[in-house]
């Protein structure tokens, strides 16, 4: 009796032991990282949207809403966590454009109006909340290019001109309106890339080229128009950070690569580490799958939504906390 006592108490021991384990080994393998629902867009759910941040402010317009190209303009307060309507973008309505900011004004430019790839950009002032036309951009037209700003000036590259990818990059001088034409750029051609902005350099990757999704990723310091290829996006087997019509954004000196197209639209969420060059796979994005989407952050601060799965055009925003854990109730 003894014997068939201790027997038992062995596989309960056991039994026990593994549970644990598994329940140990489930949670190291969760991903960190947590989405919470925020303020449904107000205006048409779309995609293809040009957006830009400015303090706590995410301004966003333009875009496709399936049927119509758009050009209403609208910003999203962070601490309000509420949308309000602003001046319509005066150009004409279209989607695939850039956004950025360069001292507390926006700018955006460049798309697709359904017909043609253009190359008109536009300065809004938050504080009078009104458009001015700025120098047009003189290289070839072309949408789903790829923009951003460092030290009071924009850059504008890659893309898609009707014809052609592009791997050009072009940096704007807001306060003489001109356009300038960059070399060292050694990377693939590409449309629908992103980039990101660490502590003044910037990390370009992501995107597609003939058919297939770019791998190639590079860092970019401004101050010295040097170009520095990093490690391959796909440099380990875990990796599945290759992808095109993503949202990139910086927060806490981390990059991060979120949602986007990859043989169908994706909801994962990569983070990239500028000191290590490595990346680690998030929490995906918690609403549906997309492509297209928005995406604004402030540096402390980052959300994403919008954009489009298939035929479907979407309106949800979710707002990004990379240091809690998951918890689907939110």
């Amino acid at each position: 009796m003894k014997r068939l006592y201790s027997l038992k108490l062995l596989v309960l021991l056991a039994v026990t032991s593994t549970t644990f384990t598994a329940c140990s080994s489930d949670d190291d393998d969760e991903e960190l990282g947590n989405w919470i629902d925020r303020s449904i867009f107000d205006g048409t759910p779309r995609s293809g949207s040009s957006a830009f941040t400015i303090d706590n402010i995410g301004y966003m317009g333009v875009g496709y809403d399936g049927d119509d190209y758009l050009n209403d303009f609208w910003a999203y307060d962070m601490d309000g966590n509420y949308w309000s309507q602003k001046a319509d973008f005066p150009g004409v309505a279209r989607s695939a454009g850039v956004g950025f900011q360069i001292e507390g004004k926006g700018y955006i430019g460049s798309g697709y109006d359904g017909l043609d790839e253009l190359g008109d950009f536009y300065q809004y002032n938050p504080t009078t909340n009104t458009w001015n036309a700025i120098a047009d951009f003189p290289g070839t037209h072309r949408r789903s290019a790829t923009a951003f700003s460092v030290d009071g000036y924009g850059y504008f590259g890659t893309g898609f001109d009707g014809d052609n990818d592009r791997k050009d990059f072009w940096k704007y001088d807001p306060s003489t309106d001109t356009w300038v034409e960059l070399e060292g750029y050694g990377g693939n051609k590409k449309r629908a890339a992103t980039a990101f902005v660490i502590d003044g350099i910037v990390y370009l990757g992501t995107g597609v080229s003939n058919g297939v999704y770019t791998d190639d990723f590079w860092k970019f310091n401004p101050a010295t128009n040097e170009w520095t290829k990093l490690l391959d996006l796909d440099e380990e087997d875990s990796y599945s950070v290759v992808r095109s019509n993503a949202v990139s954004f910086t927060m806490n000196g981390y990059g991060y690569v979120v949602s986007g197209e990859q043989n169908g639209a994706v909801a994962s969420a990569w983070q990239y580490n500028p000191l290590t060059d490595v990346w680690e796979e998030m929490t995906s994005f918690e609403g549906s799958s997309r492509l297209d989407a928005i995406g604004f952050s402030n540096g402390t601060r980052s959300f994403v939504g919008l954009g489009r799965t298939g035929s479907l055009y979407l309106d949800d925003l979710d707002e990004f906390f990379p240091d809690m854990e998951y918890d689907d109730e939110d």
